[in-house]
């Protein structure tokens, strides 16, 4: 369960399901037809090794993300949700953006997969132990500047962020992918409230969001949880249910010119269909919203 200032590794809490993520991404990789290509994502995978590099032999045939009810889907959503930020970063340094801000940055490669315009600096803020295993097993040269700001979102990341180069006076693009489901409401909204405080005009900011459930049905999702041990239940006992505003609206009404797609309208832009007979899965896919917006 989560706790004040709790914090963690790699292979722990927040930080593991960087590591399922990058799993799916792995796995999205092995088809013959991909929504998007992360090579990075066997490497981390490969790195801590064990069930994880079993997965991706074809020789873990009852995890979570082999099974075709759930674990079809979650791959599906994962590369869906790569490649809509893939394109919403190369849209910004078109637009000429040279500061990038990956907001608990994870297992995120995009420093050592995209093609960044010359000039262009990335600050990855995330817990420093998950910085640590990144850079000990990427094993590559980044493709831009890289900077990294060991710091927890609920702690000052702004002056952590500034104390690390960043021009608040210059145009950022900015991402929370996978990260507010993880924060209460109060994080998020102070998350929100430091990307405008310091994004000037022209700068962009990307969220992944979910409609938060019925409080009942949720706390009975997690007191079932608990009588289950493997990184899908798990899941469950580290996000909490909480939403501090929808972000298209959020963003539009403090001077950002915002849109936002379904998950499942996204994935029929993407010539992808989904159908789950699993419940959970689909109503993870039903609730989450992709959010684009940029500074006028």
């Amino acid at each position: 369960m989560r706790s004040d200032n709790d914090t963690w590794d790699i292979t722990t809490s927040v930080g593991s399901t960087a590591l399922f993520v990058a799993a799916a991404r792995a796995l999205e990789a092995q088809k013959p037809d991909p929504l998007a290509v992360d090579p990075f994502a066997e490497v981390f995978c490969r790195a801590v090794g064990g069930q994880w590099a079993a997965l991706l032999d074809g020789d873990a045939p009852e995890h979570p993300l082999k099974s075709k009810e759930f674990g079809e889907q979650f791959i599906t959503f994962q590369a869906a949700r790569t490649r809509y930020f893939d394109e919403y970063f190369r849209r910004s340094a078109q637009a000429g953006v040279r500061q990038i801000v990956l907001l608990a940055a994870g297992l995120d490669s995009r420093a050592y997969r995209l093609d960044w315009p010359a000039g262009t600096t990335i600050f990855e803020l995330d817990q420093p132990q998950v910085l640590d295993f990144k850079r000990d097993a990427v094993g590559a040269t980044a493709k831009a500047e890289r900077r990294e700001i060991a710091v927890d979102l609920r702690d000052d990341w702004p002056q952590a962020l500034r104390d690390s180069g960043f021009q608040a006076d210059q145009p950022s693009a900015w991402i929370a992918e996978g990260l507010l489901i993880y924060l209460p409401a109060s994080a998020q909204e102070q998350l929100f409230t430091g990307i405008d405080a310091l994004a000037s005009a022209g700068s962009h900011v990307a969220v992944e969001e979910g409609r938060p459930m019925d409080r009942d049905a949720f706390a009975a999702k997690v007191q079932e949880a608990k009588a289950v041990d493997n990184d899908r239940s798990q899941w469950w006992q580290l996000v909490y249910n909480e939403q501090h505003a929808p972000a298209a609206q959020w963003f539009g009404e403090r001077g950002w010119t915002a849109e936002d797609i379904t998950l499942l309208d996204y994935l029929s832009t993407v010539g992808r269909s989904v159908d789950s007979a699993d419940a959970e899965a689909a109503n993870m896919l039903a609730s989450i919203t992709l959010v684009s917006a940029v500074k006028s």
